[in-house]
């Protein structure tokens, strides 16, 4: 991985640029390099170039990306791959959502040399949670590189199996900054190899009180070495460090409009794998009659659930990596054309998939990450119409949601997994409003009156002939349109039950995000809601404010603004933290290291 430097300038002819008043960006400031300013309204709509070919990607990975179902770049891809690929610097300001994960994850993956077994690229995140699905992207992108080894590094996971996973051989670490700082000073990786540093969500970073901390890492890395910065925002102290430690960076700027995200209504059901297929058939009940599409994380399930549904009568197609591209494109037209109901499918059909139908959008498993997620729900609620999105998790799951309602901007809310009584009103409902549709119509054809005609002879030749009375016929031709199957469900639904009482002991046991789910709940927490605690480091251990935000907030896994003040003194200080801390909670508190010291937590009398 070799550092090139380019004075090249990107530049496009799109209108939505921002031209500086009729000025080109080369007229307006003859010293900017890239700055990129993109009016869009989706992520998947591409600037200039078609395609991933035309970046000078290896086969493997564009074949990596044609099967995961990415056909375009997305803005901030296009804007920021050409940047990396040279080697330059780069400060990107985009929304979680936009691609640009994968506008920094994949030119990266090119320049690594696999045959050099040791860091070279360094990725921080603000908190554990993006750390693992940073590097989950970066293996799901990796497929075509099976040499390169990608390795999550996060407080509150074992210590020793990541100096073990650091000594065979790591090219890529994605980490928090506490316990990559823990590294460091521990010499259990080789800094001075990284050749690229990647910080994400920098903003996030700034407001959590990781400033310091990453200044502080920032100044053991190499002289020679690439940087990006991506950012949601772009506060003052941002700016600050990328002219500190950025040399002649690439600028790009995407600007979202308002997303189509919160144009759907967002639900999630807790539940676990063994109970995960009753739980969708049960959703599917409550469908509008609108088309669906279920994502599924493989192939193999892909085709698992499509049989099961199948054999519940419902009309159902699969769509995968497997499947033809000539069949792909039937497939899409008779889900366009009503001839079929539900897809089920992999994330390669969460790009570019455009069916104004999907009323419904179900993530039977989790997404690897919030962009794939911001793609999957999108292809409901198209050309400003409404749509529904659920999401299946697993207990271990919850605490990923935080990151996917940053993504869309929205919280996502919860919903129960439908009971008998709740599917038999809605079937009730349905057959009320069909009836009601039916009978009345305000306009007939020709056609219909006769046939009509013909059906009121029919009824009154059963009724006069047979003695049967009207509503008695009625009823009848109801229960002939079910087929013979009863209009009411009567399964046995004690799995419900049960499936809630395994959520709540898995939330009784994750302590960590039962504390974090109900402080963040409250962001106007007050100095009534807070008690005081003594941690043993001070200023003599050269300790700031910022060093005990991040150390507690990233073990505890609260947010960072429900930490209230926070007074230095010589050999100790005082922190305010919410009331109601967990037992679990405050003893991993005292073992937690800041300065390479034990906070040794205690309460304050």
């Amino acid at each position: 991985m070799t550092k090139k430097k380019s004075n090249e300038v990107l530049t496009s002819s799109s209108p939505d640029l921002d031209t500086n008043n009729g000025q080109s960006l080369e007229e307006a400031d003859p010293k900017i390099n890239t700055q990129l300013e993109i009016n869009s309204k989706s992520s998947d709509e591409p600037i200039n170039q078609k395609g991933f070919d035309n970046f000078g990607f290896s086969e493997g990975l564009v074949k990596t990306l044609a099967n995961k179902g990415y056909e375009e770049p997305t803005p901030i891809q296009q804007a920021a791959i050409p940047e990396l690929m040279l080697g330059r610097d780069l400060l990107g300001q985009a929304q979680t959502g936009t691609g640009k994960t994968a506008a920094f994850a994949l030119p990266l993956l090119e320049r690594i040399d696999e045959k050099e077994h040791h860091p070279q690229v360094l990725v921080l995140t603000p908190t554990r949670e993006l750390a693992m699905q940073v590097a989950e992207s970066f293996r799901a992108y990796a497929e075509g590189h099976p040499n390169i080894k990608i390795l999550a590094v996060y407080g509150g996971s074992d210590f020793r199996s990541q100096v073990y996973s650091l000594k065979r051989g790591v090219e890529i670490i994605v980490g928090t900054p506490g316990r990559v700082m823990d590294h460091i000073r521990q010499e259990t990786f080789r800094q001075t190899t990284l050749q690229c540093l990647v910080l994400d969500e920098a903003d996030e970073m700034l407001r959590m009180g990781f400033i310091d901390d990453i200044e502080w890492i920032l100044e053991q890395l190499p002289k020679e070495r690439q940087m990006v910065f991506f950012s949601a925002t772009m506060p003052p102290e941002i700016r600050r460090l990328s002219k500190r430690y950025l040399k002649d960076p690439a600028e790009i700027t995407i600007k979202s409009r308002k997303k189509e995200s919160q144009l759907i209504r967002q639900r999630y059901i807790t539940i676990q794998n063994s109970y995960k297929l009753e739980a969708l058939k049960r959703v599917l009940e409550l469908s509008q009659g609108e088309g669906v599409i279920i994502f599924a994380r493989t192939k193999a399930i892909t085709l698992k659930l499509a049989e099961s549904l199948e054999a519940s009568k419902h009309n159902v197609a699969v769509l995968n990596g497997d499947v033809p591209q000539n069949l792909r494109e039937r497939t899409v037209e008779r889900l366009r054309q009503g001839g079929i109901d539900i897809l089920v499918a992999t994330d390669v059909a969460a790009r570019g998939l455009d069916v104004e139908r999907i009323g419904l959008v179900i993530n039977y498993d989790m997404p690897f990450d919030s962009e794939a997620y911001v793609h999957r729900i999108g292809r409901t609620g198209r050309a400003g119409r409404t749509g529904n999105a659920i999401l299946f998790i697993s207990p271990r799951e919850r605490s990923f949601l935080s990151n996917l309602e940053r993504a869309v901007g929205q919280n996502i809310e919860k919903m129960e997994i439908p009971n008998n009584d709740t599917i038999n009103k809605f079937r009730i409902q349905r057959i009320k409003n069909d009836l009601l549709q039916t009978a009345t119509k305000d306009t007939l054809s020709n056609e219909d009156d006769n046939e009509i005609n013909l059906l009121k002879t029919v009824v009154n030749e059963i009724e006069s002939e047979l003695s049967i009375t009207p509503q008695n016929i009625a009823l009848a031709a109801i229960q002939l349109s079910n087929r013979g199957s009863s209009l009411l469900i009567n399964d046995d639904e004690s799995w419900i039950s049960q499936a809630e009482r395994h959520r709540r002991s898995s939330e009784r046991r994750d302590v960590r995000g039962k504390y974090r789910r109900r402080n963040e709940s409250d962001h106007s927490a007050t100095d009534r809601d807070k008690e005081r605690f003594r941690v043993e480091v001070g200023y003599r251990d050269k300790v700031k404010p910022g060093n005990i935000v991040g150390a507690i907030a990233n073990e505890a896994g609260i947010n960072g603004r429900l930490i209230g003040r926070i007074q230095i003194f010589d050999n100790y200080s005082f922190v305010d933290l919410p009331k109601g801390m967990p037992t679990n909670i405050f003893k991993s508190l005292k073992k937690v290291k800041v300065m390479n010291k034990e906070l040794n937590i205690n309460r304050h009398k």
